[in-house]
């Protein structure tokens, strides 16, 4: 007679690979119900954009026959809570989760272009995502989202005036691109940047997120540093293209967080224009800007490497007309983003679970 508490014996046998424990010891089995040979229960993802999703499954439906009876008729639900692990008092952006920063150390790596379709990525796998213009001087965002025309409302909220973010695809969007005309040059000194970057964070209604992404400017200034003492960040996704010149200055990047005073965990490293794929030859790759020069950086500073991202027309066209790739029916592009956006996700799960807490950093000017 199969019992609940023999179904919990097998599945304390299955492993939750990225965490390194067992699916019952971290809590993740919910919900057991045994009926005869019908067994059923709940598997609580730590993300659902989880790459492994599929493996647990079958690892939880294969200890059940081996450990229990081979003829039990197993059904495994998966659900998702996505993991947070802030140690700050919540003041600023309290429901927010996960805070993800897209950075480069130079510009034209396709940086802005990787955020979106990261953050359109996360939010296709089920997760609840916004996405943060932080590019004062070069911001993109309103027309890549093919929103350019639009402006945000305001709500008041304990009697302070709110910014309410833009919705498109499924994620909240925000960009200084959609509070001025896009003729207009921003012409700032560097701590009217800061100022206004802060009010991005903490005048904009942000609500329950699980991950908001934050696509940084080019460098290792004044929009950098004023993030990481203002939020949380939970880490760091580096972009660079595969040529020399473009992962030497990604390294700056990389050293720029590595700072003892800064130690904000990275992420990995994500190489765009990785490769050239024509719409007709889909099976073939054209390494025209050099071949596997952002993976060889990763494994210099012995960094997760989270994919490639192909060079495919429709990436541009998506961007230049507002439908980015992971919105788009290319087939290609889109199962790139999807799987980085995957990555991504496995990456902050396995930082909240094996460092230490995010908090925000403590800096004498």
């Amino acid at each position: 007679m199969i019992t609940k508490e023999a179904v919990l014996a097998a599945l304390s046998n299955v492993e939750e690979p990225d965490l390194g424990k067992d699916l019952v010891t971290l809590n993740m089995v919910k919900d057991v119900e045994v009926n005869g040979k019908n067994v059923s229960f709940t598997v609580e993802l730590t993300t659902p954009a989880c790459p492994l999703k599929e493996m647990i499954e079958k690892a939880c439906i294969n200890a059940v026959h081996h450990l229990v009876d081979k003829e039990a008729v197993v059904k495994v639900t998966l659900t998702a809570r996505v993991n947070s692990n802030r140690k700050d008092n919540k003041s600023v952006l309290p429901g927010v989760k996960n805070i993800i920063m897209v950075a480069s150390g130079k510009g034209g790596v396709g940086k802005s272009t990787v955020a979106v379709n990261l953050a359109l990525g996360l939010a296709q796998e089920g997760a609840t995502v916004g996405l943060l213009d932080a590019d004062i001087y070069g911001p993109s965002i309103p027309i890549m989202l093919g929103m350019r025309d639009e402006r945000p409302q305001m709500i008041e909220i304990e009697g302070k005036g709110m910014m309410v973010p833009l919705e498109r695809f499924g994620i909240k969007a925000m960009s200084i691109g959609l509070l001025i005309d896009e003729k207009q040059a921003v012409v700032w000194r560097g701590p009217q940047a800061s100022a206004a970057i802060r009010q991005f964070i903490t005048d904009v209604n942000w609500g329950e997120l699980d991950y908001l992404v934050l696509d940084l400017p080019p460098g290792t200034g004044d929009i950098q540093l004023t993030l990481v003492q203002t939020i949380p960040v939970t880490g760091a996704v580096i972009v660079s293209t595969p040529q020399a010149v473009a992962a030497a200055d990604a390294k700056k990047a990389i050293m720029m967080f590595k700072q003892p005073q800064i130690n904000v965990p990275i992420l990995g490293v994500v190489e765009n224009m990785a490769y050239f794929t024509p719409a007709e030859l889909p099976n073939n790759k054209y390494y025209i800007f050099g071949k596997a020069g952002a993976r060889q950086m990763a494994e210099q500073f012995e960094l997760s490497f989270l994919g490639e991202i192909p060079i495919v027309q429709s990436i541009r066209e998506g961007g230049d007309s507002g439908m980015p790739a992971v919105v788009s029916d290319e087939l290609i592009s889109r199962n790139a983003f999807i799987d980085l956006a995957k990555q991504v996700a496995r990456s902050v799960a396995m930082r909240n679970a094996n460092m230490e807490p995010t908090k925000v950093v403590q800096m004498q000017e």
